[in-house]
């Protein structure tokens, strides 16, 4: 089994061995900061952090008061990030987001104008309610979550490093909602869906979130080392049986390419984004696991995350009751049969 090369690839086997102990070391202390605020969901924790740990952002999908704020909040602390908090609504402007010009004087008289940075201008963004806004609104973010810059009255102005966008959004049928623009959806690496609890778990946020005492997290890490564990992550070794797991994958959720079920099912499917959303992942994924290299595994289990919010069903699929989930799953079927 060949095992790729990178630009990375003179680096010494040791200290990268020792750098993904250290590594697996923080993300346990991740782990148990985060376990002390949000009790069960394990899945939308997990997948929420390997977006973070990709580099990447990650849209979490839900009824309102299932915690997915208040995990957003946790994660910011626990990670040393700056954080700042946008609450999208109908009414919310672009220049909310990213910020204005203002005009000043000095005491000569003379006026010039002064650019004053939005709530964008942050390393952790919590977009709430993202699909509450007009898709006006949401273009905003467009520029800053694929370069990582905005441009302002024709000036470049970059945002600090790392930024992460972490959005919220509630279910397409509720009342007030837009749907995000397909550009916008295909910038956020995962859609991570929270569901309701299990019955231990909501026991337990009953007895722990109703007294005096409510359970705070503590920081863990600081900006740099999230960056040098990122990068890290992209030092990883990926076998070839794993690059064409995830090729493979990628092309059989695209219509014409040789797949019955997706020519019948699938209108448009995943763009080149989607494979590079799984190379990163599924590394983030075995590190997160304790191991040094993805396996075929991982990709099958980052299949849905990363792929659903990049396809869309045909007319005659939707009125049969399908949902892109259930395509999906019958694509993992095929790659791990």
């Amino acid at each position: 089994m060949g095992v790729l090369n990178s630009p990375d690839a003179g680096l010494d086997e040791k200290a990268v061995i020792a750098a993904a102990e250290r590594a697996l070391s923080d993300i346990a202390r991740i782990r148990q900061e985060v376990a002390k605020v949000i009790f069960g969901q394990e899945s939308v924790i997990e997948q929420t952090l390997l977006a973070v740990l990709s580099g990447g952002h990650a849209l979490l999908v839900g009824v309102p008061g299932l915690a997915k704020t208040r995990l957003v909040a946790t994660l910011g602390t626990v990670l040393g990030l700056s954080a700042s908090r946008i609450q999208f609504t109908p009414d919310l402007m672009p220049s909310d987001i990213l910020g204005s010009e203002v005009m000043d004087q000095d005491e000569n008289g003379k006026r010039s104008f002064r650019f004053v940075p939005g709530p964008i201008f942050t390393q952790l963004l919590m977009a709430d309610e993202i699909n509450r806004a007009s898709p006006r609104t949401q273009s905003a973010l467009l520029q800053a979550m694929q370069e990582y810059h905005v441009t302002i009255a024709g000036a470049r102005n970059d945002l600090p490093k790392p930024f992460h966008v972490l959005a919220t959004q509630n279910p397409l049928e509720q009342e007030g909602t837009y749907p995000l623009p397909e550009a916008q959806l295909d910038r956020f690496l995962l859609q991570v869906d929270v569901h309701y609890p299990e019955l231990a778990a909501e026991r337990q946020i009953l007895l722990e979130t109703t007294g005096l005492n409510e359970a705070r997290a503590d920081a863990v890490l600081s900006a740099e080392r999230l960056i040098e564990i990122q990068a890290l992550i992209r030092q990883m070794p990926v076998s070839e049986k794993v690059l064409d797991a995830i090729l493979s994958l990628v092309r059989a959720a695209r219509p014409g390419n040789g797949n019955a079920a997706t020519d019948k099912h699938v209108a448009w499917g995943p763009g080149p984004r989607a494979g590079q959303a799984m190379m990163l992942c599924a590394r983030a994924r075995a590190l997160y696991d304790g191991r040094l290299a993805p396996s075929v595994d991982d990709v099958l289990a980052l299949a849905e995350p990363i792929l659903q919010h990049r396809m869309a069903l045909t007319f005659g699929a939707r009125a049969e009751g399908m949902s892109v989930r259930d395509v999906i799953a019958g694509l993992v079927r095929q790659a791990g049969g």
